[in-house]
Order: structure tokens, then C-alpha cells, then sequence
């Protein structure tokens, strides 16, 4: 064996310990489907019972969202993360901060918020779905409220409360933030709470509800266990599930990572939303568009993250960004596509040939543009060699 024979073979023996050492989540990537199209969908959260001004903003958001049309006509997405709930604070204040009275979004004072969301349903813009009973965990409130004039005042105002203003620990719902670190809900309480928003949810929307997000994403295998038995078949996530909050009051003690088309052990489908986008923070256009290239390019779907509050708080702005990074979307990618999570998630588990990948070459791009994700593994690539093959893979299509 010559000099450079041996080079070479111990240079290949080389990336191959590379690729062993990460092979986990190096197998999980090529796993994951690869979308034939870019997909682009409009996740946003907080909707629901709250301030009666969402009304407005919603059909207006309706209107501007029927403007955009993909190459089939379809127009752009947004789904709905429904609220079902939030302090009744007259009773409250009246119970002197001692029980929890709840206004529910069936309540006639938000017939209009209604109407809104069933109207842009009708026209394809709005897809629901359950954000929780409420962005909070009732009993832990009312522990707060004792130590906390602010959440107090929050919690016995009349007015319908905008669950932004408080706390983010407290925004939780499936954690007791009222001390930090957090503790655990009991689990007996957690399958009742899901039990009973799943059948409010269906009371207002005709139907069980199909996905679901959690507040803050902190859930645990209680909470999608609880959500199956109630009929909830597709999970949102950021790819990580957070199980706590820690004593800075961050989201903390992450317990699973996930990818798009994987499981919960209770059976659901995950989906990841992982592009974040908050026109009223200062996020412009560019930043929507950027995040769809990427995800095309690692051949996913781009489900990008926004709030009620942009909509509520600077929506003539708001609007304005979103309308113009939607129509920067159609201009880059004329063949995205406007879909639901769950029409995703139905495709991705089926296989479906009209929207998934099978042929090699567009797959290893996809696999080599996901790669770059992997904790530590691009700069044991570069400092190996390795990031040299992969390059020339990524520009094989």
C-alpha cells in the first residue's frame, strides 16, 4: 500500500468514527421526511377569551390573509392557538382572592371573538386549535396573588384579562410556577383539566380538537397522554420538550428532543415550529423569508411562530409585516404551499408520494442542509475534513 493510499484509508477510517460517534441524531435527520415543496404555515398563539379588541384584529387578519394565494389558490394559513378562559374577576374580587371564578370564551361577551374565528375558518385563513383552558394554572395564580399585589390586581380585574401582561413563569399551565423552581401538577389533576378543555373546545368548535400547543411549551407525557384519551392527534412543539421552570423562571428540565413525523409514547404526530416571528418586537419581513429558504432547503415544512399582542398592540404594523413577508415568500418560492398542521401531519404519517421525497439525491442534500444543527458536529467536521464531502453533497442538487 502506497503513502497516499494509506492516507487516504486512514483519513476514511477517520470520518467513518466521525459519523459513528454522531450517528444518533445523524439517523434520526436522515429519517425524518423530506417535502417535495416548500410549506409554509402561520402558527399563532393566544387567541381566544381575552380583551374583546381581538375581534377586529381578527378579521382583519382574515382579510389580509384571503389577499395571498399559493400556486393552487389556496389562501395563507394561521392557525389559531384558542385560549378558553381567563379570570372572571368580578367573582374573584367578591370570593376576596380566595377561590377561581373562570369567563369562559362561550360567554356572550365574546360572541364577536366568535364570530371572527368561525368566519375566517369558513374562508380557509384560520385553523384552530387547543392552546389550553387557560394560559395559566388556576390554583397556582391564586397562590401567587397572595405574595404578588400585581398578579392580584390581574386577577380581580373586570375587564377581560390579556394573559401576556403577567408573569412568564405564570403563563404556564401545566407546571405550579407560584414558587420557583416550579413543582409538578398532580397527574390526576392534569387528566381532568385536559379532559374538560378538550370538551369545551368542542362545545365552541363542532369537533374534538385535533392539535394541540402547549402554554409556554411546558408539558410533560402526562399532558399527551391526557390529550389522546381526549382525542388530540397532532403536537406542536420547538423540537425540545421542556418539563419545568427552573428558579430563574426559564423553561427547563428538557426531557426529549424531537423531529417532524416522530411519536409521543401516547401516539401523536409532532410537528415543529421553530422559526420566530413578532412583527411588534422589530422583526421584519426578511425574517419570514429566511426562515422558509432554510427549512426548503432542509427539505421541511416552516411553521413560524407569532402572537396575538403584535396584532393588539402595533396591528396596523404588524399586518403590514406580515402581508409583505407573505408576498416575499410567494415571490421566492412561487410553488409554496399554504396548508393546516394537521394536513401535514396527516401527509407526513401516510407517506403520502405527492408531498414526501424518495429519490437520493434530493434526500442527501435535504439530510447534508440538516446537518449543520447538530450540536458540535460541524466543527468536528471542519476540523476533520469531513465538512469537505459533505459541502460538495450539499451542492450535488
Amino acid at each position: 500500500m502506497t503513502v497516499l493510499a494509506l492516507a487516504l484509508a486512514m483519513l476514511l477510517v477517520l470520518w467513518a468514527s466521525v459519523l459513528l460517534a454522531f450517528a444518533p441524531p445523524l439517523l434520526a435527520r436522515w429519517r425524518e421526511p423530506v417535502l417535495k415543496f416548500p410549506v409554509l404555515i402561520i402558527e399563532s398563539d393566544d387567541w381566544g377569551a381575552g380583551p374583546l379588541a381581538q375581534a377586529g384584529a381578527l378579521r382583519r387578519l382574515s382579510d389580509t390573509l384571503q389577499r395571498i394565494r399559493d400556486c393552487r389558490g389556496r389562501p395563507a394559513v394561521m392557525t389559531l392557538g384558542v385560549v378558553l378562559e381567563v379570570p372572571d374577576g368580578e367573582r374573584i374580587a367578591a370570593a376576596g382572592c380566595t377561590e377561581y371564578h373562570g369567563l369562559p370564551l362561550a360567554d356572550p361577551r365574546f360572541d364577536a371573538v366568535r364570530a371572527a374565528m368561525a368566519s375566517g375558518v369558513e374562508a380557509g385563513v384560520f385553523a384552530p386549535q387547543l392552546h389550553g383552558q387557560c394560559h395559566y394554572w388556576p390554583a397556582t395564580l391564586l397562590a401567587a396573588a397572595r405574595t404578588d399585589p400585581a398578579v392580584r390586581d390581574w386577577l380581580t380585574s373586570p375587564e377581560p384579562a390579556s394573559t401576556e401582561t403577567l408573569p412568564s413563569p405564570l403563563q404556564s399551565r401545566w407546571v405550579d410556577a407560584s414558587s420557583l423552581p416550579s413543582r409538578p401538577v398532580d397527574p390526576a389533576d392534569i387528566q381532568q383539566a385536559a379532559a374538560r378543555e378538550a370538551a369545551d373546545y368542542a362545545a365552541i368548535f363542532g369537533q374534538a380538537p385535533a392539535t394541540a400547543v402547549a402554554t409556554t411549551f411546558v408539558w410533560n407525557d402526562v399532558v399527551e397522554a391526557a390529550w389522546a384519551q381526549a382525542g388530540v392527534d397532532v403536537i406542536i412543539t420547538p423540537g425540545r420538550r421542556a418539563t419545568c421552570r427552573n428558579a430563574a423562571g426559564q423553561p427547563a428540565c428538557v426531557d426529549a428532543a424531537m423531529l417532524t413525523g416522530e411519536h409521543s409514547l401516547a401516539g401523536q404526530t409532532y410537528l415543529v415550529r421553530d422559526v420566530y416571528f413578532e412583527p411588534a418586537l422589530g422583526h421584519v419581513p426578511q425574517r419570514l423569508l429566511d426562515g422558509l429558504l432554510a427549512r426548503t432547503r432542509q427539505g421541511r415544512a416552516c411553521l413560524v411562530e407569532t402572537h396575538r399582542f403584535n396584532f393588539l398592540q402595533a396591528p396596523d404594523a404588524s399586518l403590514a409585516t406580515l402581508e409583505t413577508g407573505l408576498n416575499a415568500a410567494l415571490a421566492s418560492c412561487p410553488n409554496v404551499r399554504f396548508v393546516s398542521p394537521l394536513e401535514l401531519a396527516h401527509a407526513v404519517r401516510a407517506r403520502n408520494p405527492d408531498w414526501l421525497e424518495t429519490r437520493l439525491m434530493p434526500c442527501l442534500v435535504a439530510w447534508r442542509a440538516r446537518l449543520e444543527e447538530v450540536p458540535g458536529f460541524r466543527r468536528v467536521a471542519r476540523l476533520t475534513g469531513l465538512a469537505l464531502p459533505l459541502a460538495l453533497l450539499g451542492r450535488a442538487a
